[in-house]
């Protein structure tokens, strides 16, 4: 049985800028990173993902929002790349719907966090870490 826990916000450091609408269009830009670790109990196994999205304006960072979330998994139970998939989209929806309602009340209100394309990331040694 796999187990996802509640999505936590553990950074969300937001410094507005002073901008007109035209610059911000010509100046604001945004990263996402992955990490996953690995998680273990006498009868469990799992990981945790921490998706890391810094939005800069010009040189300046106006926002470092880091979102942690985690699976619970049987030890006898086996992940393959498919349900690894599933399981970081899963984590990456839960963290966007995070940012889209906290990011109301900035100026960042009408953007979105960049797409997360999983597979730009080697999941073979997220694997191992889930035998």
């Amino acid at each position: 049985m796999i187990e996802q826990t509640e999505l936590v916000v553990s950074a969300w450091i937001y410094h507005p800028p002073v901008y007109s609408a035209e610059e911000k269009e010509k100046k604001l830009s945004a990263t996402i990173n992955l990490e996953v670790m690995k998680k273990r109990a006498g009868t469990k196994k799992g990981i945790a993902c921490r998706f890391t999205t810094e939005f800069i304006f010009g040189n300046e960072k106006i926002l470092k929002y880091v979102a942690e979330d985690s699976y619970v998994i049987d030890l006898q139970d086996i992940i393959d790349k498919n349900e690894l998939h599933t399981m970081l989209r899963n984590s990456y929806s839960k963290c966007k719907d995070k940012f889209d309602f906290k990011k109301l009340g900035t100026v960042l209100w009408n953007e979105s966090l960049p797409a997360f394309d999983e597979k730009k990331y080697d999941l073979d040694p997220v694997l191992l870490l889930l035998q």
